[in-house]
């Protein structure tokens, strides 16, 4: 062992270099995340409020569905109507929505319709379900906006997410989700580190920015330019879809910070890697050059720490130097705490509540993201085996970002409910 110390030693400065170059650009990344939120939060819009379209696809009971439905009525927005679609007249999810409409607060609420769509034949469900609800919109929808079930929005979320819009040439605005821990845990609040590195890719480049089908809007007459419905044909994934559409027409996306909406839930470590892994593998099928990118950057960054504290672990117990590795480990470190740092701290701005405030959030985001890290090596390795996805109780084979095949379908209420 003492022999190979002095290559294993070389090979782990080489690394090193690597990683703490890609953790400086990376860092820069999260200044000007930071940047751009503090800049967008600050900028006044004029007043643009044209008659829009919600569309809430649902199925299955979401953990907190009551309190986000009620979210979604409660816009501080004056021309909207609800569209709520689900496959099935016996998803649980009707009840809540029934519940949810007569405690909206104010006299007159949002209209609201419920649509159900049937089963989906060769696309995935939610795609198929949208699909059919934004052909029923009324005639005289400017904009059509996509909210996720699992997401809480904030009561300016809507106004905000349309005020871009006014810009014609925006082909769509989009916001981005952000867990937040109910009851905590170490699955859950890795789920929220681990998706919290997307989040900050989004920014000031609209034409590197994606939609996100949780919480984008974009008006009627660019959803008919962009074909979104075509680029729908045959695919599970509606904002990968979405996204590539907008791009082929030459439109930019605008990320409004504003819309950074919450997801209150919980997960165990069952449903995290299932989470994860799923992201990745539907990243692979609709953005194989992002799939790439994050295999490269998890396999230089894991064997660089993690290799590192072997490393340096071996050194001690053979009495050798560990000065310098250490050190550099620390700087690796360092920088991937402090860019966690700013961002959750540029979050809080945003999301007001004490659970994604917390020390216990705090904590997890400055210390867990090199699990994080590990965690996307495998989801990336798993993805690059299998393109096999169960999605809310519907498993598909991912053949094509053209190509679904549903292998099995369930009823809605059975299997994982889980996030998107």
């Amino acid at each position: 062992m003492s022999s190979l110390q002095p290559i294993l030693l070389l090979l782990f400065y080489f690394f090193a270099a690597i990683s703490i170059y890609l953790g400086v650009l990376s860092l820069r990344g999260g200044v000007r995340f930071t940047r751009y939120l503090q800049e967008e939060l600050s900028r006044e819009y004029a007043e643009f409020t044209p008659f829009v379209t919600v569309f809430v696809p649902l199925r299955g009971l979401d953990e907190g569905l009551k309190e986000n439905i009620a979210a979604v009525f409660a816009q501080d927005y004056p021309n909207y109507e609800i569209f709520f679609v689900s496959d099935d007249k016996d998803d649980p999810a009707w009840r809540v929505i029934e519940d949810a409409r007569p405690s909206f607060a104010r006299e007159s609420g949002p209209a609201m319709q419920t649509i159900v769509a049937g089963r989906a034949a060769d696309r995935g469900q939610k795609v198929h379900n949208l699909s059919v609800a934004v052909r029923q919109a009324h005639a005289r929808s400017e904009v059509f906006v996509f909210v996720d079930s699992d997401a809480r929005p904030r009561r300016d979320w809507l106004r905000s997410l349309i005020a871009p819009l006014q810009n014609e040439s925006i082909g769509a605005a989009t916001g981005y989700r952000w867990f937040v821990p109910v009851r905590g845990g170490f699955a859950s609040h890795l789920r929220s580190v681990w998706n919290a590195a997307i989040a900050s890719a989004l920014g000031a480049d609209e034409k590197k920015n994606f939609c996100w089908g949780g919480s984008t809007a974009i008006r009627q007459s660019a959803f008919e330019k962009c074909k979104v419905i075509e680029h729908w044909r045959g695919t599970v994934s509606d904002d990968f879809a979405l996204t590539r559409a907008v791009h082929e027409a030459g439109l930019p996306i605008k990320f409004v910070p504003q819309c950074l909406t919450s997801s209150f839930e919980d997960c165990s470590l069952q449903e995290l890697v299932e989470f994860t892994t799923r992201q990745l593998k539907i990243t692979r099928a609709y953005a194989a050059h992002l799939w790439k990118a994050v295999l490269f950057g998890s396999v230089i960054f894991v064997i660089t720490f993690f290799g590192g504290i072997t490393l340096i672990a071996a050194r001690a117990y053979l009495h050798l130097p560990i000065a310098t590795p250490l050190v550099l480990l620390l700087i690796l470190f360092a920088m991937g705490a402090t860019k966690s740092h700013l961002r959750r701290r540029a979050i809080a701005t945003i999301i007001d509540d004490a659970r994604a405030t917390s020390f216990a959030s705090t904590l997890a985001h400055i210390s867990l993201w090199p699990a994080a890290s590990a965690l996307y090596l495998y989801n990336a390795l798993v993805s690059a085996v299998s393109r096999r996805i169960e999605w809310r109780g519907i498993i598909y084979e991912l053949k094509s970002p053209n190509e679904t095949v549903i292998i099995r379908g369930q009823e809605p209420g059975a299997g994982s409910q889980g996030s998107k």
